[in-house]
């Protein structure tokens, strides 16, 4: 299944995105799509067998294009919001591909680097992002993000890793360079700026996702390709990084785990590197988990 949520700011209703396009509404079904849906097997079968029957009522189709809409878009616009709500946290892996950590100039680490992104930086794939007052060094990157499924702690096996995970979307993990590399301290400053964590369209379940590690991801600035990846080059797999996570935090249904980014990043360029300016426009895409598009604007 497709899961998404559209509607102003604050106000998004749950929908699905059917096998022929269409947009359904699901909010007489479920309140939202958050964690209480993804870690409950029987409202996940029982949005199923509506979507099934075909007896969901249909909204608008723009809704499911919504490619120029932004926060400030009319609730009859049907924006589409971040496809998760009530997200508990967002735990992110850095230096995750061969080539990126290649082109960054860094050794191959030899366990995953983690560090958090605060679930109010996310906001809608199509949404504004901000630039930060201040900022020379605004960068893109696109990831694969792993929505979980089911409390997951101590986990034994990669198999009961991706037993756990619910489904997956595209982010856009925006990064500050100046103040996540040379201002001091943790990678926090440069990772947890307004507007920050683009996330969806939609929330793709795992059953249409056999192998989360033959993705191909690209990425965009003003037309121009900057990122064209693949997952199959993560240096720890999904399973891998849910599994060692797993082990020092424990994660809980609506939890989202963001895998890494290809290489492309403005930051491992020739000078002068491209960061974002106001204006540009960013898009990213991951196979089969949709499109997003984000003008960039000065906060």
């Amino acid at each position: 299944m497709k899961l998404l949520r559209v509607g102003s700011v604050g106000a998004e209703r749950p929908a699905l995105l059917d096998e022929s396009g269409t947009l359904r509404d699901l909010s007489e079904i479920v309140p939202d799509i958050d964690g209480d849906l993804l870690g409950n097997a029987a409202l996940l079968d029982r949005v199923r067998r509506a979507a099934a029957d075909g007896a969901l009522p249909a909204l608008p189709r723009a809704a499911a294009d919504a490619g120029t809409t932004g926060a400030g878009a009319e609730p009859e616009s049907l924006r589409i919001g971040p496809p998760v709500a009530r997200i508990g946290k967002i735990v992110c892996i850095g230096l995750n591909y061969h080539d990126h950590a290649r082109e960054t100039g860094a050794a191959v680490p030899e366990e995953p680097i983690v560090f958090l992104k605060a679930p109010d930086t996310v906001v809608g794939p199509h949404d504004t992002v901000l630039i930060p007052r201040g900022s020379t060094k605004t960068d893109w990157e696109v990831e694969l993000a792993v929505v979980i499924g089911r409390t997951a702690r101590y986990l034994e096996t990669e198999e009961e890793a991706l037993a756990a995970v619910a489904g997956y979307t595209v982010a856009n993990d925006v990064s500050e360079r100046e103040f996540q590399i040379e201002r001091g301290g943790q990678w926090d400053k440069g990772k947890n700026c307004e507007t920050f964590s683009p996330l969806g369209p939609w929330l793709v379940t795992a059953d249409e996702v056999p192998d989360p590690q033959a993705l191909p991801l690209r990425l965009w600035v003003n037309g121009q390709v900057r990122q064209d990846g693949s997952t199959a080059d993560q240096i720890f797999s999904v399973a891998h990084v849910v599994r060692y996570l797993s082990r020092f935090v424990t994660l809980r249904p609506g939890d989202v785990v963001c895998t890494g980014t290809p290489a492309g990043v403005a930051m491992g360029m020739a000078e002068p590197k491209p960061y974002l300016r106001d204006g540009d426009v960013v898009e990213l895409e991951v196979a089969g988990l949709g499109r997003q598009r984000q003008v960039l604007k000065s906060a």
